[in-house]
């Protein structure tokens, strides 16, 4: 066994790209209960109100929807180097930049698909203003008044030309570690998950059923009361957005959950809960291969489309467009 690698702490915030700003902004404002912390050039920084961090969500006005990077943080200076350095050994470095609204200076890189990520160790906390202050004082603000609020990030799904290649950077180069996978009949990963905290995954990694590289298949907050996603259904169906699937229960990390199109044509997975959480320090990756795959991906609630497996941002021409 080799020893783990414990330099990355989480994930700390996602940067969509939309072809509708202000209509993706006002999806995660008034439906999603999410803040605007900032606005610089074509960007829009947001947050919820759990996430301690300045911000968890970047959107950037681009012609095409999509993924435009990833960012972790690590758990110390001296790991951020280390991270750095190994990633440069394997190949994918892009570089520095001086950093960014929210936090310090960031090395930023890619996946062997083409994912862009960064990873950084300075931080701007969020402080509240005299009105958003609670008497809770282990949260950061008031619950938010308006739409469903979630409550924190959770986690961002990858879809990857190769996912074997894509799974084995993760481990190597960042430290994640499989909680589960889906095999295909010569056991290579159709789909994993793969966590550096105690929840089940930080980042999934899917194949592409296009065999695009480099696509986003969604991002994911979470509400922590499964309750919540039977509430926000009603308020997104008022409000004429499209939901893609219901809530559901996977079984895969055992969360339920429902998904919805942001405007800009992005994915969006809601957490009514986490699931299960790891700390056994020597947990041993769970394995969904043939007849037992149908409960992986939907342990109850209604089918998935057919879609769902296809579509990823930027859209290519084979999709239906959001």
């Amino acid at each position: 066994m080799n020893e783990p690698i414990f330099d990355i702490a989480h994930l700390a915030h996602l940067e969509i790209y939309s072809p509708k700003l202000e209509e993706s902004v006002a999806f995660f404002r008034d439906m999603l209960g999410m803040d605007v912390a900032h606005r610089k050039g074509k960007s829009v920084y947001m947050r919820a109100y759990e996430d301690h961090y300045h911000n968890t969500l970047i959107i950037t006005e681009n012609d095409e929807a999509g993924l435009g990077h990833m960012a972790l943080r690590t758990r110390t200076p001296q790991a951020l180097e280390r991270r750095v350095d190994a990633i440069e050994k394997m190949g994918y470095g892009l570089g520095w930049i001086d950093g960014d609204v929210g936090h310090g200076p960031a090395y930023q890189f890619q996946s062997p698909d083409g994912h862009k990520m960064e990873i950084f160790w300075e931080v701007d906390y969020f402080k509240a203003s005299e009105d958003q202050k609670t008497a809770l004082l282990n949260r950061p603000q008031k619950r938010p008044g308006r739409g469903v609020p979630v409550r924190r990030l959770d986690h961002v799904n990858l879809l990857a030309q190769e996912t074997n290649k894509n799974v084995e950077f993760l481990e190597e180069a960042l430290g994640f570690n499989v909680r589960e996978r889906i095999l295909d009949e010569n056991d290579k990963d159709v789909a994993a998950w793969l966590s550096v905290t105690n929840l089940a995954h930080d980042i999934a990694i899917m194949g592409d059923g296009l065999g695009e590289k480099g696509r986003l298949h969604h991002i994911c907050y979470w509400y922590g009361y499964p309750q919540n996603l039977s509430d926000v259904s009603d308020l997104l169906i008022d409000n004429g957005y499209e939901i893609e699937v219901s809530p559901i229960k996977h079984g895969v990390s055992q969360a339920s959950c429902m998904y919805v199109f942001e405007p800009g044509g992005n994915r969006v997975e809601l957490f009514g809960d986490s699931g299960y959480l790891i700390f056994d320090p020597d947990w041993e990756t769970v394995e969904w291969k043939g007849e037992d795959t149908e409960k992986a991906i939907l342990w109850h609630g209604s089918s998935l489309p057919e879609e769902f497996f296809i579509y990823g941002t930027p859209i290519k021409s084979k999709e239906k467009v959001k």
